[in-house]
């Protein structure tokens, strides 16, 4: 063979070895377009909404009625988790740390994200890095509730009970650091009360030891205070909000009572963990608000006063960060430091 053919041969072949390991590592080449990401949700595929309560409470209720009716907007099983315990911090971590592929988000009230991180020293993750907001679920106030065996039927009359009985009276919250306890801690500070917290894991929990009579009192989400009501052993003495509630519409204030500074109303809102993709984000904030915009829904909210509502997930970030900014106001005022559960 002449040195024309065997160079001829051998530049042929090396052309053949590089065109094969371009093909071998083509499908990691960047020039290369990318297979496409299975769409979201995969059918059949189950998601789960983790909620930081025991089940059996109002917020359970709201959370399964949404599972529901999101299944059938999505096409695939949504189920809710009941994770309760440590004011929600285990459920945050639950889905802080579960893949950001939109199959798992949670269903929380306001203080996981505005007080749990100012108020509870084992909180380890940071409300604006480690969550994204996916959509708000719902808003209403927390209704301060007595026993009926305490001989109250005003604000007023509450804080001369408590008063004439220094130290052997209790109030109940559904978590050390949330909102109920908060705003107790407000109360008895504003008041001079001579009280004793006792924190619950939710509000199916402390509904047990209240309608029995071993918490005397406590500022409750608005549709436990309605059910706990209709028993005939709770009276609702006021909304922690800045005006009446339409749905409790003989229910005066707080403020309307003598006693300022616990007027903040609560919401619930739905978030993922960190670096969702966008397109899932989207996906899920359409899937929640047309639940939400459904009349079956808003029925079922305001049989609790509450009221269902949806958002972009901008908007929920932009009210998750006035609320704690609020919250931490409230906070410093009080004096409160971070405590252990």
């Amino acid at each position: 063979m002449s040195d024309m053919t065997a160079s001829s041969s051998f530049s042929s072949s090396l052309q053949r070895r590089r065109f094969a390991a371009w093909l071998a590592l083509g499908a990691a080449s960047p020039l290369l377009p990318a297979r496409a990401a299975a769409p979201f949700p995969e059918k059949g595929r189950t998601v789960r909404i983790v909620l930081g309560l025991a089940a059996g409470g109002a917020s359970d209720a709201q959370a399964r009625f949404v599972a529901n009716k999101l299944g059938e907007v999505l096409q695939t099983p949504v189920i809710v988790e009941n994770r309760p315990g440590a004011s929600f911090i285990l459920a945050t971590e639950e889905v802080i740390r579960s893949a950001p592929d939109g199959y798992t988000f949670m269903y929380a009230p306001s203080s996981v994200v505005a007080q749990n991180p100012q108020t509870l020293a084992q909180v380890r993750y940071d409300p604006f890095k480690d969550l994204t907001p996916i959509s708000l679920g719902a808003r209403g106030p927390l209704v301060l509730t007595v026993h009926t065996s305490v001989p109250a039927r005003t604000v007023q009359e509450l804080v001369a009970y408590i008063k004439a009985n220094p130290g052997k009276m209790s109030y109940a919250s559904f978590g050390t650091g949330t909102s109920s306890h908060i705003y107790g801690e407000a109360f008895a500070r504003q008041a001079g009360l001579d009280v004793v917290h006792v924190p619950y894991k939710g509000g199916a929990d402390a509904a047990k030891d209240f309608l029995a009579g071993r918490v005397q009192y406590y500022f409750d989400a608005a549709p436990n205070a309605i059910q706990n009501t209709a028993t005939g052993k709770v009276r609702m003495l006021a909304v922690a909000a800045p005006k009446r509630s339409p749905m409790l519409p003989d229910v005066p204030t707080m403020g309307e009572q003598g006693v300022s500074g616990v007027d903040m109303p609560s919401w619930l809102g739905f978030y993922g963990p960190a670096r969702m993709p966008a397109p899932v984000v989207e996906k899920l904030n359409a899937a929640l608000a047309q639940v939400l915009a459904m009349p079956a829904t808003r029925d079922f909210f305001r049989q609790g006063a509450y009221e269902a509502e949806s958002s972009s997930p901008k908007q929920l970030a932009d009210l998750t960060r006035s609320t704690y900014d609020q919250w931490g106001d409230i906070i410093r005022k009080l004096g409160l430091v971070k405590q252990q559960q």
